[in-house]
């Protein structure tokens, strides 16, 4: 296993996000739509929100990168992610999906299979019990919160890229970012970010900035995760004895201050390659 704590084009990823602005098309749910816009706009991006059927293929092909969430799913939006999904695949935009709370329904499992059969896409991003569902592997959901005793973050996540044949993140207390081959492994973080409500849905469209700006979708996330983590690391180091609430506005205003400096001293990063 190998470091990549000297590699600099993960910190400068961020100064490349933050010179481009990349327009972040999101369909999400909606318990963290406004945490979400005010996320990417701290980071250096630009949110557009829109679930229309009439609207989202045209937003889709206007944006540098799409993201589809089914934390509040219902047949309408599924219905919206899927065109948004194939105008996007058509422009050659980057699709990240965020299977949130795969596994707790029928429903719920049934939309995410039947987007992977319709769109082509780029990153999925989510907890290791909700990859496994949606890789077909058996693991406890309880509401939309991963209660898997999994421990072997590595091991799903590459079975679940080689089955959905794309990369996959899969966070927790480190995260694993893989294309089935490759594995990266990111330390940074807080575990207070457990007790934000968006926290980890935040975290996916600010994957989708990074990788607009990144054709090498692993190295976009690891940056990604890495900046994100830092943020939230240097909030609790600031104010340690802070409290959920606080943290979620002091965490969007260290998104906005964390710097290329930043991301480059405290990066977390380690690379696995395949055999």
């Amino acid at each position: 296993m190998t470091s990549l704590k000297n590699r600099p084009e993960v910190e400068e990823l961020l100064a490349r996000l933050r010179e481009s602005s990349p327009l972040i098309h999101n369909i999400t749910n909606v318990v963290v739509t406004n945490f979400t816009a005010n996320g990417l706009l701290a980071i250096g991006a630009s949110p557009v929100m829109a679930y229309a059927k009439e609207e989202v293929a045209e937003m889709a092909r206007a944006a540098d990168a799409l993201v589809l969430n089914i934390g509040t799913l219902n047949a309408d939006n599924v219905e919206s992610m899927i065109i948004a999904g194939k105008a996007a695949n058509a422009a050659n935009t980057p699709v990240i999906l965020d299977p949130v709370g795969a596994g707790a329904t029928s429903f719920r499992t049934a939309s995410i299979q039947r987007i992977l059969q319709e769109v082509k896409i780029t990153l999925l991003r989510g907890n290791a019990a909700e990859t496994a569902n949606v890789a077909g592997m058996k693991a406890k959901i309880k509401g939309v919160d991963s209660v898997s005793s999994l421990e072997d973050h590595a091991g799903i996540a590459v079975k679940a890229s080689k089955i959905i044949g794309a990369p996959v993140c899969i966070t927790g207390e480190k995260d694993v970012v893989t294309d089935g081959q490759t594995v990266y492994y990111v330390g940074n973080g807080h575990p207070i970010m457990t007790k934000v409500t968006g926290a980890g849905c935040l975290l996916s469209s600010v994957l989708a900035a990074f990788i607009a700006v990144e054709q090498d979708v692993l190295l976009a996330a690891a940056a990604g995760l890495a900046a994100y983590g830092i943020a939230a690391e240097k909030v609790v180091h600031n104010k340690p004895d802070i409290g959920p609430g606080s943290f979620q506005t002091a965490f969007l205003d260290e998104l906005s201050r964390i710097d290329v400096e930043d991301v480059k001293k405290y990066k977390k990063i380690e690379e696995q390659a395949g055999e």
